[in-house]
């Protein structure tokens, strides 16, 4: 379908979204999907990278694969060049006060 378009119909088209969106909010826009494209692409590939050392065949017992809990939360990386969005894991929950 998309193969079937004439050029004045991708010219119209182009048109109507700068009329719905605005020429300032395009380039934006186009930055946070690529940014969100970067961080799912280095996602996929540490959940591969996870499940490749998980499925490795080891002779250690279930209690010496157990990791120790330690007190520091791990952090969840930033695809490259998005140094905003890494956050922890385990967030404390705020406390109330009544």
């Amino acid at each position: 379908m998309i193969g079937n378009l004439k050029p004045l119909e991708i010219v119209l088209i182009i048109a109507v979204i700068l009329l719905l969106f605005g020429a300032k909010k395009l380039p934006d826009m186009a930055r946070s999907l690529g940014k969100s494209a970067r961080i799912l692409k280095s996602e996929a590939k540490a959940m591969k990278k996870d499940d490749a050392a998980t499925t490795t065949p080891t002779t250690e017992t279930v209690e010496d694969t157990v990791p120790p809990q330690s007190t520091t939360a791990r952090t969840i990386q930033a695809a490259p060049g998005d140094v905003t969005s890494s956050r922890p894991v385990n967030e404390a929950k705020p406390t109330t006060q009544s």
